[in-house]
């Protein structure tokens, strides 16, 4: 029986870690499923972060004398140490972007019979996910605002105990720019817009945008997908999903913009589960907190085989390239420096500045031996070799 690499005990971190997971159990996880190219390379990417694979620098506290080996990150976006450092960086990039106004909460979520054909079709659905959400907050802006709104939106695919739940976090500034440009006109302080009536919209546009895929060849139906690919499936799965009453749920407003900081930052990046809530790995089974529906705050416990642990956690890999987090509106790149400005101009303040971190400074850590001296990278640690297989 493998062992779990040392770093997983170590002071400071969690005990447990997914990596822990996938390599006591990956090995074996690969040879009796058959995986796609990406799901591999995110296995692979977690089983070598910030390990001798990747190389790395030895530091030396200035003071003391003491050594550590410190080892490179994957950086893959799926892996659950890496991503506080570019939440941190994505964050700091933000602060100029946010108005001087209440931001509201908005989710919309995708009904679960869908699942199937959107795990078969990623890309073509998320798409779909994004498109009809954000036509549909475009719309009530203009309509109930008279104004262009601007939001930000955030694809998540995972509940708490890791199974597949489709849908997106959307923040919007309450508020909208007049169509001339001439003022900015404000929301209510409590109340955007009527989530029955979103919900309406949104399913309308939804499944128009998948109707309109399906007829133009651009879905695939494998596996449990195959029960919709005849015309009398697809028809049996449309009405019941345009009978079907849709999800958009609005959660309390943010006070400030600086809450909605707090909220991108410990949100935007999240992946489908941190270390933090690994309770254990150990007799092929995986046990974790989640945080259960109900109104109290108590968390619950769940245990899964190793074998069901990974492939939950493998539902949820992305297709490559795929951006999860999206700007719209006022907040969309193409023209959102000019429309920024405007609505700042309009607010009477000026935006944060951008502080761009210092050229060629490396960081440094206090030494956890003496606590008085800095450790300093003295030696580059070339990677070791490793399998890609």
């Amino acid at each position: 029986m493998p062992t779990a690499p040392q770093w997983a005990a170590a002071d400071g971190r969690p005990r447990w870690q997914v990596a822990d997971v996938f390599h006591l159990y990956g090995d074996d996880y690969r040879y009796r499923h058959p995986l796609p190219a990406a799901h591999r390379k995110v296995m692979h990417a977690i089983e070598v972060c910030r390990t001798e694979a990747l190389g790395g620098h030895l530091e030396r506290c200035d003071s003391c004398g003491f050594e550590r080996s410190v080892f490179h990150s994957c950086r893959n976006r799926h892996c659950p140490r890496c991503g506080s450092a570019a939440t941190t960086e994505w964050v700091e990039a933000q602060k100029a972007e946010l108005l001087p106004v209440g931001y509201f909460h908005l989710v919309f979520t995708v009904p679960h019979e869908l699942n199937p054909l959107i795990l078969s079709n990623k890309k073509a659905l998320f798409n779909i996910l994004f498109t009809a959400a954000s036509e549909t907050l475009a719309d009530f802006g203009r309509t109930h605002l008279k104004g262009k709104i601007g939001f930000l939106a955030v694809l998540h695919t995972w509940d708490q105990t890791l199974l597949d739940h489709f849908h997106l976090h959307c923040l919007i500034p309450g508020g909208a720019l007049a169509f001339d440009r001439s003022r900015w006109i404000p929301a209510r302080t409590n109340f955007l817009f009527h989530v029955r009536a979103l919900s309406i919209v949104f399913r309308a546009k939804f499944l128009d945008l998948l109707d309109d895929a399906r007829f133009h060849n651009q879905l695939q139906f494998p596996g449990r997908a195959q029960s919709v690919a005849t015309p009398d499936g697809w028809n049996q799965l449309y009405g019941s999903l345009k009978r079907k009453k849709w999800v958009v749920y609005a959660k309390r407003p943010f006070s400030s913009p600086e809450t909605v900081l707090e909220y991108l930052g410990r949100y935007t990046h999240r992946v489908a589960i941190s270390n933090h809530r690994i309770q254990a790995v150990a007799d092929g089974k995986v046990t974790f907190f989640y945080r259960g529906r109900k109104a109290d705050t108590s968390r619950c416990s769940m245990t899964l085989d190793a074998d069901e642990f990974i492939r939950r956690f493998l539902l949820h890999v992305l297709p490559a390239g795929f951006q999860r987090v999206r700007h719209f509106g006022l907040l969309a790149n193409r023209w959102k420096k000019i429309q920024l400005e405007r609505c700042f101009q309009l607010l009477l303040v000026t935006p944060a500045p951008l502080k761009a971190p210092p050229a060629n400074q490396t960081a440094t850590t206090t030494c956890p031996v003496c606590h008085s001296g800095s450790m300093i990278a003295v030696r580059t640690l070339s990677p070791a070799f490793w399998d890609s297989s």
